[in-house]
């Protein structure tokens, strides 16, 4: 087989779902997993590749002719064409449906190995009963014996395993193994678990693109796409709150964050005026704009760091700035994770006490932590993939490591206002993937409203619905905020 090329590769599945701008390069030899969370686009690449979909833009070269696919959207395709020979019954036409013989047949070109597989599988007493009739399991197997005597040039499974008894499974990872040997495969699969030894490379699918290319021999790419997978495709739910440890209550009939009319002024340069912004408990913003456009300002007016909040309208968690509340009253709400706070924290502390000190507000841990506090730790540190680092110093791990335990600090206590800003700053592809998708998991709790602050489009987090824009006027002398709503 020659090598498969896609470059800049865009597949459109019937207007329903679309892969956009895909680079991907499979060499002889090699073969690949293909995994994402669920909806991410990693059937469809797979299925992209034995021609379906309409390709419509890009480069395509070195896709053999006779690829095989075995999934549940061919499996449902077949289903559903075996129910509507049903149809003959207009004509009193009596339809059994097609035995299982046939449908193998229909795709066969090694009758041998065909008799081999339906015994093997046991299937024998099945072969004149319809396609239709048989349970889920085995049509899959009756479409995995077809792939596998159909001499294909490229065999595309996806999730293969489902479906199969043990002894069933057993027999087809052994016998995948042994067909590695010629055969180049790309599999799908939900479960890292589940992976079979000959896979040489791993493709990461991430709504309809392909980010993430790794070796499986790279083993620090390998680590860090498995806590991406834990994260993005695990039934995972953030770490409950201290209940000995609750924040005063809020009125749940007012905003967090009410601004009105604000400006920020330095002798002859306005930032920004007239902006006016209401951040609702549980309600998700981005916040954007280009650089001096006064997006630090803004969130200083709200965290109180910024010596003008006192002259501007701004209601903050049940108080009127300048009525005389402490700084801390309204910094005990707000959880922060900044670029500045990452190098601000210098502690060789483990990672289980860096989580702890978010209890205390602290830069280190100096006072003495509960069992409850200490269990929830580990609990954060279990959603990140960290559970065996919980002792490890905090200063010896990767930039983006540093960040993800940041935020988990920042949310330990459930503060009803989490700010995030530019928390993928700095971070590779993978890191940024990893951020994004625990921020992703604090927003789909619905305790805490996350305000994230950003420059990419491309890192727009599902969950978050409503965006506020500082843009430069046509004069270029000040900003004015666009409010949009995010598709």
């Amino acid at each position: 087989m020659d090598a498969i090329c896609l470059e800049a590769v865009s597949v459109d599945f019937d207007g329903r779902f679309r892969l956009d701008d895909i680079d991907w390069v499979i060499e002889p030899g090699q073969h690949w997993l293909v995994t994402g969370a669920n909806g991410s686009g990693k059937s469809a690449l797979a299925a992209a590749l034995a021609g379906v979909g309409e390709r419509v833009s890009g480069r395509w070269s070195g896709v053999p002719e006779r690829v095989a696919l075995v999934s549940y959207e061919r499996q449902a395709e077949l289903i559903e064409a075996e129910r509507r020979k049903d149809d003959a019954d207009i004509l009193d036409v009596i339809s059994h449906g097609t035995p299982v013989r046939e449908i193998i047949d229909a795709v066969c070109r090694d009758h041998e190995l065909a008799n081999e597989l339906v015994d093997r599988l046991g299937l024998r007493p099945l072969v004149d009963r319809a396609f239709r009739k048989l349970s889920t399991g085995e049509t899959r197997k009756v479409m995995l014996i077809g792939a596998l005597t159909s001499q294909p040039d490229l065999l595309v499974l996806d999730e293969p395993f489902d479906g199969l008894d043990h002894d069933s499974l057993a027999w087809l990872q052994e016998y995948l193994r042994v067909l590695a040997t010629t055969v180049p495969m790309v599999i799908v699969l939900n479960r890292f678990d589940e992976v079979p030894e000959f896979i040489t490379h791993v493709a990461y699918v991430d709504d309809g693109h392909l980010p993430h290319r790794v070796e499986r021999s790279d083993e620090p790419a390998m680590a860090d796409l498995r806590r991406l997978l834990h994260l993005t495709t695990s039934d995972l739910d953030v770490p409950k709150a201290d209940p000995a440890d609750r924040l005063p209550a809020l009125d749940p009939d007012e905003p967090l964050v009410r601004i009105t009319d604000a400006s920020i002024r330095y002798a002859e340069n306005t930032v920004f005026e007239h902006l006016d912004w209401t951040i609702e408990p549980n309600q998700h913003w981005q916040l954007s704009g280009p650089n001096g456009s006064g997006k630090t300002g803004l969130l200083s007016l709200i965290t109180g760091d910024h010596p003008q909040c006192y002259v501007n309208d701004i209601f903050v968690f049940g108080f009127q700035r300048g009525t005389g509340e402490s700084i801390w009253q309204i910094k005990q709400y707000i959880g922060y994770v900044s670029t500045a706070l990452q190098w601000e924290y210098r502690v060789g502390t483990g990672l289980r006490n860096v989580i702890i000190s978010g209890f205390f507000d602290s830069i280190g841990l100096y006072s003495k932590s509960t069992d409850t506090q200490r269990a929830i730790a580990d609990e954060w540190l279990a959603l990140l993939g960290m559970s065996e680092r919980a002792d490890e110093p905090f200063n010896s791990l990767s930039f983006g490591d540093r960040r993800l335990v940041l935020i988990a600090r920042a949310m330990v206590k459930h503060p009803p206002l989490l700010i995030l800003d530019e928390p993928c700053l700095g971070l590779d592809d993978m890191n940024r993937q990893l951020v994004l998708a625990l921020i992703e998991r604090i927003c789909a709790s619905n305790e805490t409203a996350v305000l994230y602050v950003n420059h990419r489009s491309q890192d727009a987090i599902r969950g978050i619905d409503n965006h506020l824009t500082l843009t430069s006027d046509p004069a270029g002398q000040c900003c004015v905020v666009q409010h949009v709503r995010c598709p």
